[in-house]
């Protein structure tokens, strides 16, 4: 069943917000507002939500899939990123870019790229 939340970008309500968590936190899959469209999302691992993205998109699996991290913090759980290329996403954003990166164990072997070594070079993370 769909549902529909509006949510206000600079006061969003929490009973909206937790009702969202709790659809991804049980499975579903959501549509969300980007800077230059909706994409979809999931809860990270999600064999359900995965594979669901990947039917309403007509996606193989060898299709890239985007990780959205929160902020850079959150970047250096999920991928490797060395110094240089550290200051050069820093120089680069804020701004509607897609870094590819090489993936940590963090990251659910199912999101990695299926013709990539184990490291999971090519996964994506984006904020």
């Amino acid at each position: 069943m769909a549902r529909y939340f509006d949510i206000h970008p600079a006061n969003p309500q929490r009973r909206s917000i937790v009702a969202v968590a709790d659809i991804v936190r049980a499975g579903g899959v959501i549509a969300y507002p980007t800077d230059s469209c909706y994409a979809l999302g999931c809860q990270l691992g999600s064999k359900d939500g995965i594979a669901r993205i990947r039917s309403i998109r007509h996606l193989d699996d060898r299709h890239h899939l985007t990780l959205v991290c929160q902020d850079f913090a959150q970047l250096g759980q999920f991928v490797y990123v060395d110094n240089p290329v550290f200051r050069a996403i820093k120089a680069a954003t804020p701004g509607s870019y897609t870094f590819i990166l090489p993936a940590t164990r963090e990251v659910p072997r199912r999101l990695q790229h299926p013709g990539r070594r184990p490291s999971g070079c090519g996964s994506r993370a984006t904020w």
